[in-house]
């Protein structure tokens, strides 16, 4: 199932920003993302992973390695006052523990990990749950802005001793040492990369008792501003996804949420969506679903989905994925 857990704009600028020397191809990269290009001034903005995960993928389409050089550039500034709290902690061990501890405000798609072994530190990647074709992609930008994340705070480059990638060597290979070093392994049991365990003893240069209790403060309240809406927003879902057969309407929606449509319209528009693109959203997770199931014919997963015509429903389809019903179950 997609995810709507929302976030902040830091990716999507940062792709804006890479291909900044392109303005023709703004539009492309922002294409069916339902981003308004008003709401990129405001730092206030939050969107669904699934608006940031479209930019990402038409990036993507635009450059191979766009993962590697999206990571290189999210400088531990990037994460707000996230960052921030980090760069005043005591040592490099307690920032890392420290950023992880806020996956919210952090906006990973990883369940990000920090272990010891013998004499080298070892920061992990797993557990992803996006869209399948942007996995490696979104592993380069995570491994790459996370080395780059140790650089920042302790104020110089840090020796990475090995890395390892789950996925298979690609044609950029060469691309990578300049973030892991020269021992790369592919195809291997984790995303991770190893650097020296002294350096989490290490004193950050820029360490500040008094304005790292201020920065945890405020990344409390702004990790349960994020948790506040997202928790709103899974609810909002669960209210369509337990009636795609018949899906409600706006007004009916907004009954449910005992709310008014226009109170339902102006949080939406706040989190960054709207209810057909919710609508689409768990309309197509259903579908991939339930085509994956061959005892499911075409027709009936329409009217599953609340569609009155079969033809309502591939014409969707196409537009959700770019490809038939019949040719994605192939």
């Amino acid at each position: 199932m997609l995810q709507a857990h929302l976030t902040t704009l830091h990716v999507v600028s940062l792709t804006l920003k890479y291909f900044a020397n392109q303005p023709e191809l703004i539009d492309a990269l922002l294409a069916d993302s339902g981003i308004d290009p008003k709401a990129l001034d405001s730092t206030d903005t939050r969107i669904t992973r699934h608006q940031e995960l479209q930019v990402c993928a038409n990036g993507l389409a635009l450059r191979s390695d766009l993962g590697l050089e999206l990571g290189r550039r999210m400088h531990v500034s990037a994460y707000g006052l996230l960052g921030y709290a980090a760069l005043s902690s005591a040592t490099l061990g307690d920032a890392l523990h420290f950023m992880f501890g806020y996956p919210a405000l952090l906006g990973t798609y990883f369940e990000l990990n920090l272990h010891v072994d013998n004499d080298l530190a070892w920061i992990s990647a797993s557990d992803y749950k996006q869209l399948e074709q942007l996995e490696v992609f979104s592993v380069e930008m995570c491994m790459a802005s996370l080395k780059l994340m140790c650089d920042d705070l302790l104020g110089e480059p840090i020796s990475v001793t090995r890395a390892t990638f789950t996925h298979q060597q690609p044609e950029y290979v060469a691309f990578y040492s300049s973030s892991f070093g020269q021992d790369i392994a592919f195809n291997a049991s984790q995303n991770a990369f190893a650097f020296p365990a002294s350096l989490l003893q290490k004193r950050l240069p820029l360490a500040d008792p008094v304005t790292h209790q201020e920065m945890l403060v405020r990344c409390r309240q702004q990790n349960t501003e994020f948790t506040t809406r997202q928790t709103w927003l899974a609810r909002v879902r669960q209210h369509i996804e337990a009636q795609l057969p018949n899906p409600p309407g706006l007004e009916q929606l907004a009954q449910q949420m005992h709310c008014s449509p226009r109170t339902l319209r102006r949080h939406l528009h706040a989190l960054g969506t709207h209810y057909q693109q919710l609508l689409d959203e768990l309309r197509f997770a259903r579908a991939k679903e339930l085509l994956g199931k061959e005892h499911w014919p075409i027709y009936r997963i329409a009217e599953e989905l609340g569609f009155s015509e079969t033809a309502s429903f591939r014409h969707a389809f196409q537009r959700w994925s770019g490809v038939a019903p019949s040719h994605f179950r192939v």
